[in-house]
């Protein structure tokens, strides 16, 4: 389950600021690489921070593992990605430079979606044939 940000009630305690650390499944449809998965959850580490205006920043890194066949060469393969992450949350709604949130709660689970989208490559290598490419 992806928690959310209770931005009311970090207000009213007076904890503007704070870390959020969990893991999800994700959704196998965003990855479009053949013989390709997701091995296992995706591994979330989120700082956030809200500001006077009820802005809140999200910063933090998503760790997953690829598995499959080499894109190349068929060979099994698998790697490692961690990717640095950050999102801009505005009250009410989306307005195209940042996520808008409502009810005073932040929901991640578009940020969360666009960042793995963006952190994923366009193949996935053996090590081989990733060490032929970088010569």
């Amino acid at each position: 389950m992806i928690p959310e940000i209770d931005v009311r009630g970090c207000i009213a305690r007076k904890n503007t600021e704070g870390t959020l650390a969990f893991s999800y499944e994700a959704d196998e449809s965003l990855l479009d690489i053949p013989f390709v998965k997701i091995a296992g959850p995706v591994q979330v580490r989120l700082n956030y921070r809200i500001s006077e205006d009820f802005s809140v920043e999200v910063t933090g890194t998503l760790a997953f593992t690829l598995e499959g066949s080499c894109s190349r060469c068929l060979e099994e393969a698998s790697s490692d990605i961690v990717y640095e992450a950050e999102a801009y949350f505005v009250r009410g709604e989306d307005d195209g430079e940042a996520y808008g949130y409502t009810n005073g709660r932040v929901r991640l689970e578009e940020f969360l979606r666009d960042s793995l989208m963006f952190a994923l490559p366009a193949r996935l290598l053996c090590k081989s044939c990733e060490q032929w490419e970088n010569e």
